[in-house]
């Protein structure tokens, strides 16, 4: 049964579907899957924006097939391990969470680049495409940390 990984952030625009993209591309497809899904239900049904797809093209990713989602707490029990873009969409998603195994799940993204620090990956939608491309940076590098991880813990 393959490892389940969602990441979330507030409409699944931008920042979760590059990191679904960049993990899903770090992991071996047979035993890992990776989603994404926003708290938010503003753009449910809809591509990513535009320039998170034009970002991950220019890096080799392709995220056009992806589609916006709400997050549920039926999600708790889907996915093994729930990574959240930042402190407010953590706060969302473990407002959700009925019991601690689920709260167990939820980690901030850039913890793993950032151990304890919280930080959060900024949200680029009301800026500019030099936006999308730091955020990149930050996912790729946190993602690559991520996927050493999740293939030690799950050979």
């Amino acid at each position: 049964m393959p490892v389940k990984i969602l990441m979330v952030c507030l409409g699944n625009i931008c920042r979760s579907p590059l990191a679904e993209g960049l993990l899903a591309a770090k992991l071996p497809p047979n035993k890992f899957i990776v989603d994404s899904a926003g708290t938010g239900n503003y753009h449910i049904g809809k591509q990513p924006d535009q320039r998170s797809i034009m970002t991950a093209q220019k890096n080799g990713i392709d995220i056009t097939n992806q589609k916006a989602r709400q997050f549920t707490p039926k999600d708790f029990e889907e996915f093994d391990y729930i990574y959240v873009m930042d402190n407010s969409n953590y706060d969302d998603v473990i407002e959700l969470a009925k019991k601690e195994e689920h709260k167990q799940k939820v980690q901030l993204i850039l913890n793993d680049l950032f151990p304890g620090d919280n930080v959060d990956v900024p949200d680029p939608y009301y800026g500019l495409q030099n936006g999308f491309d730091m955020v990149y940076e930050m996912l790729d590098e946190t993602c690559t940390i991520l996927a050493k991880k999740l293939i030690e813990k799950h050979p």
